[in-house]
């Protein structure tokens, strides 16, 4: 990070443990958009004091980096929900983990009060997939959950993944890459427009784009191929409503599931599958909290 790297020219000391903190804590903004002094404890430091991140929040706070808005909650404990300035952004943004990301897109109190439960709800999804990693010994960091992924399904539209997964399973000398596209819903649509989702991806996952000015040549392939050597299974994470409703809302993905025909074809081809939120977090994502929208009994998010 240009901070670090002048810090580093002035001086023939290595970078203090703190210094290194909050060049992670600038990156995993950027990348994550907000997150909680909580939340970055657990993202960058699990075995760390929240006493350390504060430091460091604060270090930066001070020059200018990053800030905070204060979540509703008891007075007594505030929680803070951090994000960067304008000057932290352009700092972050030719770091190489963030090469080819559209633009920082929250750099104001306004932006952040029109993002933050979302962004924090997509978090907690991330948080839950990392610890279950760490437990299991499988690989699965901040920089392997990317945000706000777009991809164009055509006639001028786009789908816009809450985030893209990157997940290695490790079994002994065995290496498994798992992709996946996350969607996390908070149930604050209807239904309907929750299915809608489905089928974009569903969209996306038969659109073949065609290079501007080119001849089309043999047999045209899919556009996704561009950036997925196949095509990520497809996650729906849910949460802010009772269970009744959300069991509902899972249902409501496997109807879809079974009478549309583009999405049909889909969960002929990709795994496909449904979860609460607070299942996640309770038990871990690698336990059988996972609904198969085709049809079947709950399983792992890898057996689906």
């Amino acid at each position: 990070m240009p901070r670090s790297a002048s810090r580093t020219r002035v001086s023939p000391l290595p970078p203090s443990p703190v210094e290194a903190l909050s060049d992670q804590i600038m990156t995993a903004l950027a990348q994550h958009r907000i997150a909680t002094t909580g939340q970055l404890r657990r993202m960058l430091r699990p075995d760390g004091t929240r006493q350390l991140i504060s430091r460091a929040l604060n270090k930066l706070r001070c020059d200018g980096f990053v800030d905070y808005t204060v979540l509703p909650g008891p007075d007594r404990s505030p929680t803070h929900a951090w994000y960067l300035t304008p000057d932290g952004a352009r700092l972050t943004r030719d770091l190489p983990v963030l090469r080819g990301r559209p633009p920082y897109p929250i750099t104001s109190t306004t932006a952040v009060s029109l993002k933050t439960a979302h962004t924090l709800t997509v978090v907690r999804a991330h948080l839950a997939f990392a610890a279950d990693a760490r437990r299991l010994g499988h690989e699965h960091g901040p920089w392997d959950w990317t945000p706000e992924v777009s991809h164009s399904i055509g006639e001028g539209e786009r789908v816009v993944a809450d985030a893209v997964m990157y997940y290695t399973v490790v079994r002994g000398e065995q290496r498994r890459k798992l992709r996946a596209f996350v969607e996390v819903d908070r149930a604050t649509m209807s239904g309907e427009r929750l299915a809608v989702k489905l089928i974009e991806y569903a969209r996306l996952h038969q659109y073949e784009a065609q290079p501007v000015g080119r001849r089309r040549r043999g047999a045209a392939e899919p556009g996704w191929l561009r950036w997925y050597p196949v095509f990520p299974r497809l996650l729906f994470v849910l949460t802010g409503a009772s269970r009744p409703r959300l069991e509902g809302r899972i249902g409501d993905l496997q109807a879809l599931a079974a009478q549309h025909p583009l999405v049909a074809a889909l969960a002929r081809e990709v795994p496909l599958g449904a979860a609460v939120l607070e299942d996640l977090e309770q038990h871990g994502p690698a336990q059988n909290v996972w609904t198969p929208l085709p049809g079947g009994t709950p399983r792992p998010w890898s057996d689906l």
